[in-house]
C-alpha cells in the first residue's frame, strides 16, 4: 500500500492533552458503558493542506469499539478509499472516570488524540494536534447513524471554530459506495463492518481515524 494510503489510516504525533485549547470530554462512570458499538464517520476538519487532501479521498470510515482490559475500549477502523476497504486496530480508547478519555496507540503507548465533549451521545467527536514547523489542529466527528439533526453539524462546526479551523477546511464525507459494507448484527440493533469487504492494511503508527499521518 502507497503512503498516501497508509497515511488514509492514521493520524500525526501528537502534543500533550493538555496542550489543547477546546474542553476535553471528562468522563464519568458510565462513559465507557455508553461508547462500544459502531460509529459512522461523518466529517473531518484539518488546517494541515495535506490531511484535507487524504480526507477528499475517503469515501465513507467506521469505527468499531469493544471493551478491552481494564478501562479500554479497543478500536478498529475501516476506511474506504477508490475500491478498498482498509483496516486497522493499533489503537484503544482509555476511559477513566474523571480524567480525559485520551485515544492511544496500543503499540507505542503515546496519546494520539483525545474525545471533545458533545451535547448528543450520537456523536463522538476526537481532536489531535500534529506539530510541523508550526502547530496544526484537527478534528474528526463520527456518529451512530448519518441522519445528523441541523443542531448536530453546527455543534461539530462550533468545535472547529474554536480550534480556528474555517469552513472550507470542513470535509464531509460522501458515502457514495459501499466497499466497507454495515449490516445489524444478528440479535442487535447495532450495525457492524461486514468482516468480507474490507482488506487488510499495514497502517503506519498513528491513531483512529480517517484521517491522516503527518508523512
Amino acid at each position: 500500500m502507497g503512503p498516501a494510503l497508509a497515511a488514509v489510516l492514521a493520524l500525526a504525533a501528537l502534543l500533550p492533552a493538555d496542550a489543547l485549547p477546546c474542553g476535553a470530554q471528562r468522563p464519568d462512570s458510565d462513559t465507557a458503558s455508553k461508547l462500544p458499538g459502531t460509529w459512522l464517520y461523518v466529517a473531518g476538519a484539518a488546517q494541515f493542506p495535506q490531511h484535507q487532501v487524504e480526507m477528499l479521498l475517503i469515501d465513507h470510515a467506521l469505527l468499531r469499539l469493544e471493551p478491552g482490559p481494564g478501562p479500554e475500549l479497543l478500536i478498529s477502523h475501516f476506511v474506504a478509499v477508490g475500491d478498498q476497504c482498509y483496516t486497522h486496530n493499533l489503537t484503544y480508547l482509555e476511559v477513566t472516570a474523571g480524567n480525559a478519555t485520551l485515544v492511544k496507540n496500543a503499540m507505542t503507548q503515546q496519546t494520539e488524540g483525545m474525545l471533545m465533549n458533545t451535547s448528543s451521545e450520537n456523536l463522538l467527536l476526537i481532536q489531535y494536534q500534529m506539530q510541523r514547523e508550526r502547530t496544526y489542529l484537527g478534528q474528526y466527528l463520527y456518529a451512530r447513524n448519518l441522519s445528523l439533526s441541523t443542531a448536530e453539524r453546527e455543534e461539530f462546526e462550533q468545535h472547529a471554530e474554536c480550534l480556528g479551523l474555517r469552513a472550507e477546511q470542513i470535509v464531509y464525507a460522501p458515502w457514495k459506495t459501499e466497499v466497507c459494507q454495515v449490516k445489524a448484527a444478528e440479535g442487535s440493533s447495532s450495525p457492524h463492518p461486514e468482516p468480507g469487504a474490507a482488506s487488510t492494511a499495514s497502517p503506519a503508527p498513528g491513531t483512529p481515524g480517517p484521517g491522516t499521518a503527518g508523512n
